[in-house]
């Protein structure tokens, strides 16, 4: 007699079947539940300030941006009269003050895109800031040390002034202009580089153009005359590595060159520890009124310096310090030659040429004021402006050891070596 199916094995399946559905029912409510939160989460952190305002508070509108800073730097609010260090997300707005202090240079970008670039130990205060009748309004008032302010093409109805004491000065378009003012004995000074302002005192209007200087004392503006360049520095050259004495110490001749022979001048140097040349107590020399443009300095140690000059004419005219050239001072400790070998010389057209050679890992190799350093296989290449048919090629280390070789441009050959 035939059996009748089994009822427990179909109940069984019907059990299985139905613990599968089960499990994959809460697996996927688990991850629709993690996706749902996942999306929320990364919606809160889109909407979050963290990515919207990164920077911290948005800056107010028409107010200025600090562009760039280095050294103390603060800004006193003129609502609070809170003063704050700057930071990246400092914004400057019309009535607040600016200083500098004997470390601190901040470059502030204005709602007309001028930039403004105020010097150690400085004082400027933001006078206006606003956009009205369709053109942006820039009004800022030097009270102590040194700004300079730089402009591209400008809006429509701009006006960009800067006031120094009793002056008041309206930067053109396309213009590089800075201003100096001595709180102390109440003088001043205006230098136009590129373009010009149109310079205000007591009702009479004055332009200063381009290369151009006007004095500022007692709230008059002095006779224009032709701007003063900075000297031009000749020894010890750039990165010029000097090596010293047994004991360490060595004297150093600096040279310069002036910048208009035609004018009697006479010359102020400073050598320095750090290339902010401050605080006073790193300045090592600080000499003035030199008439030749040299000053030998002695018992230097070695360690790394910074020197600059500028000079300044009959007529009480100061150019600017000129940029600032590093050199080493390092110690003897041999006197073991260098050698150098596989010299080849390029010629590039006219006194341009590229030599290139192999010496020791690491050395230094100088000519004609250029330098470079020998790769990690000896491997160097350097150009350089030669005025004659040869050049004098120095090779040293942080050891003191040194070599010249006196190189033949046209056939790359070492004429001599010494």
């Amino acid at each position: 007699m035939p059996k009748e199916p089994e009822g427990p094995k179909y109940q069984k399946f019907y059990v299985d079947w139905w613990n599968i559905r089960r499990r994959t029912i809460y697996l996927v409510t688990a991850t629709l539940l993690f996706c749902g939160l996942t999306a929320f989460g990364i919606w809160k952190f889109m909407q979050s300030d963290f990515v919207n305002n990164p920077d911290g508070p948005e800056a107010p509108k028409d107010a200025a941006i600090v562009v760039s800073f280095e050294g103390d730097v603060r800004v006193i609010r003129a609502a609070t009269r809170e003063t704050i260090l700057v930071t990246r997300q400092t914004f400057v707005s019309a009535g607040d003050t600016i200083q500098t202090q004997a470390d601190g240079r901040a470059k502030i970008q204005m709602i007309d895109g001028s930039v403004l670039s105020i010097r150690p130990n400085s004082t400027v205060v933001i006078r206006d800031s606003s956009s009205l009748f369709g053109g942006p309004n820039v009004r800022v008032t030097l009270d102590d040390g040194q700004i300079n302010v730089r402009t591209e093409e400008q809006p429509e109805n701009t006006e960009n002034v800067v006031e120094v004491r009793e002056s008041e000065n309206k930067i053109g378009a396309d213009t590089d202009a800075s201003f100096d003012i001595n709180k102390e004995n109440n003088s001043g000074e205006i230098r136009i580089s590129r373009g010009s302002i149109e310079t205000t005192i007591g009702g009479e209007k004055m332009v200063v153009k381009e290369n151009e200087f006007a004095a500022l004392n007692d709230g008059r503006l002095g006779t224009r005359e032709k701007l003063l360049v900075p000297p031009i520095h000749n020894s010890p050259s750039s990165d010029q590595q000097l090596v010293g004495s047994m004991s360490g110490v060595t004297d150093v001749m600096f040279r310069w060159q002036s910048p208009d022979v035609n004018l009697a001048l006479t010359y102020s140097i400073q050598v320095s520890k750090l290339p902010q040349f401050s605080p006073p107590d790193a300045i090592l020399v600080d000499k003035q009124g030199l008439v030749s443009p040299s000053l030998a300095v002695g018992g230097l140690f070695p360690g790394t310096y910074y020197w600059r000059v500028k000079a300044l004419s009959s007529s009480g005219q100061s150019s600017n310090w000129s940029a600032y050239w590093k050199f080493t001072v390092i110690k003897r400790e041999s006197s073991n030659a260098i050698g150098a070998r596989d010299w080849n010389v390029e010629s590039l057209g006219g006194p341009i040429y590229r030599i290139s050679g192999k010496t020791q890992p690491g050395a230094t190799v100088r000519s004609q004021g250029k330098s470079t350093f020998a790769l990690g296989d000896g491997s160097f290449l350097l150009q350089i402006s030669a005025p004659g048919n040869q050049t004098t090629v120095e090779i040293s280390d942080e050891r003191g050891n040194r070599s010249s070789f006196v190189i033949g441009l046209s056939s790359g050959n070492v004429i001599k070596q010494f």
